[in-house]
């Protein structure tokens, strides 16, 4: 497959849609980003690297990085366990709802809504001595760099801004489904929203997903073949906000989003690919990039379908 020609003629192809959409603007670093970069990258599971774009440039991953803190969790306490708190279905609503808590006693739908990531994160907090370094320490392996990093200023814009989240982690408290303080939980959320990576270090820090659990830059198995296999089916059910249907539509890949503009999704068996375009849709993915990933696998011919 001619995945570098494919990139360019993809490249080429959205650029009318480059510069529109709308950034993150309630976290003041997200909204002085550059609405007109575009990036995308493909690693594949025998070791290759292709990238068009500011594939190298490293922005704020946001919400992808709740597909780490769940693969930590799953590993760290087993399914039955994290299952218990925490739920397995799409929300069907922003983000960032209190509302379905209320009625469901403070069990989120899924792992990647707001509140589910940080009863995932009182998970880590619970398992890990210094879990921001666990965390850290577990995405410089994936991804191979040893300079990928939290980036201070917007953990600090997401702490001084995060008022909803410290409502939904205050209210998960109330029905007993945070056995940390607040403070401690939160502090590792606004953490791990704030690391940075480029669409290379993104693309191959999914990899392992794509090769069903198995890391193959260093043979590690970070991942059972099932395990592998849950993420993948939340990544595709819950992966993409309140657009999980109309992604699946147009895309077809199991794929994990974030208000910086980045999305990676994987193709079992093959590659993860990674792109990156901080102008965002109404439902809060990147514009540019969910048309990028509708026609990587046009262009390609190869979905999970």
């Amino acid at each position: 497959m001619e995945y570098q020609a494919i990139l360019e003629e993809i490249a080429e192809d959205v650029r009318p849609l480059v510069g529109k959409g709308q950034v993150a603007d309630y976290i003041p670093k997200l909204a002085a980003v550059p609405l007109d970069r575009f990036a995308m990258a493909v690693q594949t599971v025998d070791g290759k690297t292709y990238a068009v774009g500011d594939a190298r440039e490293r922005f704020s991953i946001q919400s992808i990085s709740k597909v780490f803190t769940l693969t930590m969790a799953l590993k760290a306490v087993g399914e039955e366990a994290l299952f218990q708190r925490v739920g397995r279905e799409p929300s069907g609503t922003p983000f960032n709802s209190l509302v379905q808590l209320e009625y469901e006693d403070g069990i989120p739908r899924n792992p990647f809504i707001n509140a589910g990531a940080i009863v995932v994160d009182d998970i880590l907090v619970s398992a890990f001595p210094r879990p921001r370094n666990a965390l850290l320490g577990f995405f410089r392996q994936l991804t191979g760099e040893d300079t990928v990093d939290y980036d201070p200023v917007v953990a600090r814009s997401e702490a001084d801004y995060g008022f909803r989240n410290r409502a939904l982690a205050n209210f998960i408290r109330s029905f007993e489904n945070l056995e940390n303080e607040v403070d401690r939980v939160l502090s590792l959320y606004f953490a791990h929203c704030s690391l940075a990576a480029s669409c290379v270090e993104l693309a191959r820090s999914f990899v392992f997903l794509a090769n069903h659990g198995l890391c193959p830059t260093t043979g590690e198995r970070v991942l059972t073949r099932s395990q592998a296999k849950r993420i993948s089916a939340l990544m595709m059910t819950c992966g993409t906000y309140d657009a999980v249907g109309e992604f699946a539509y147009l895309v077809g890949l199991p794929a994990k989003s974030g208000v910086g503009g980045g999305i990676s999704a994987t193709i079992p068996g093959e590659l993860a690919v990674a792109v990156w375009s901080p102008g965002l849709n109404k439902s809060g993915n990147s514009l540019a990039g969910t048309k990028a990933l509708e026609l990587f696998t046009t262009k390609t011919g190869i979905s999970v379908f």
